[in-house]
């Protein structure tokens, strides 16, 4: 049995993660900590566990085999590294970190101290990113000349009911999450276009605010791969009904994902446009959460790596910067 600590309810999933945690019957949820004292605790009585109010206390705690990481992400560093040094396990809330500085000594101290790490990105198990990825790789598509992505909601926009819509007012917090909408919700075109995309060598991004907040509600970006591919990154806080979206371009095809419907196109197929559904897919692969349990229980590797929440960051960081400073970065500019 894997003995768990939950870090703070910061987050937005920090209750779904939980959730999964209950579920799962390799782990067993033994302490909450969390910043904001008042908070925790009630979580705590809520879960029927511990409250520990200090953090130093969780982490020196043999009883604890593994922490779920759902901080402010500005305190992702430390947390997570001391949590490394004190030998536990990580799964973490996306991102993993604000710069590519700080996600480079995360990973150092994880393989230093031999514990596992999961960040939580989901839609790499999901069936629509297998299936993409499968037909890039049958050559479907023949050259990849564009992606986009777009992933939006509209947890920003005011009800009378709530002046700074659905989501917490912590999430327009600079400070605490170091961005908005694309740093948060973005994460998800990021790691996907990341991933079919392949090396990422320049950034252009627009980290628009509708709103009197603090961060971007609404952001765009442009994405620079190796091979000479263009990825169109959107997502936002501010937009009603907005579908998810997946569209790759080749020079012998096209797919298109909408919600869950699959539209494919390709030369090297005969008829015209194959329309397709999710549930016609193969399955999805485990949930991040149970890959991580399971590479604790057995040291298999998980599909999802320290490479993909790695380049999470690196894309945030160029996006961010490129916003910023008004102009195109190189990635090389933030590796050392």
């Amino acid at each position: 049995m894997i003995r768990v600590a939950l870090l703070s309810k910061w987050h937005v999933h920090a209750v779904d993660y939980a959730a999964q945690a209950k579920e799962n019957d390799h782990i067993e949820i033994t302490h909450v900590w969390d910043e904001d004292e008042t908070r925790g605790q009630e979580w705590a009585n809520e879960l029927g566990v511990k409250f520990e109010k200090e953090l130093d206390e969780v982490f020196a705690n043999p009883e604890i085999d593994a922490v779920i990481v759902d901080t402010p992400t500005f305190m992702h560093r430390d947390v997570i590294i001391n949590a490394a040094k004190s030998k536990k396990h990580i799964f973490t809330e996306k991102v993993l970190a604000l710069t590519v500085a700080d996600s480079q000594a995360i990973l150092e101290a994880v393989a230093e101290n031999e514990v596992m790490l999961m960040v939580s990105l989901p839609r790499l198990a999901a069936n629509y990113y297998l299936y993409a990825q499968e037909v890039l790789d049958k050559g479907l598509l023949g050259k990849l000349t564009t992606i986009r992505c777009r992933v939006a909601h509209n947890g920003a926009v005011a009800t009378e009911e709530r002046p700074h819509g659905w989501l917490p007012t912590h999430f327009f917090n600079f400070e605490e999450c170091g961005g908005g909408a694309f740093i948060d919700l973005g994460a998800h075109p990021i790691y996907l276009t990341n991933r079919l995309g392949g090396e990422v060598t320049a950034v252009t991004a627009r980290l628009k605010q509708t709103f009197d907040y603090e961060v971007d509600d609404n952001a765009v970006a442009v994405v620079e791969y190796a091979s000479g591919a263009l990825g169109i990154l959107e997502t936002s806080f501010v937009s009603n009904g907005s579908p998810f979206q997946l569209e790759l371009y080749g020079t012998e095809g096209t797919l298109m994902i909408e919600d869950n419907k699959i539209r494919l196109k390709s030369n090297l197929l005969e008829n015209d446009w194959h329309q397709s559904d999710l549930s016609e897919l193969s399955a999805s692969l485990p949930m991040p959460m149970e890959q991580w349990v399971n590479q604790i229980l057995t040291g298999q590797p998980p599909s999802i790596t320290h490479q993909d929440g790695h380049n999470l960051t690196l894309i945030n960081q160029a996006a961010r910067l490129s916003h910023d400073q008004n102009r195109r970065v190189e990635t090389k500019e933030l590796v050392k």
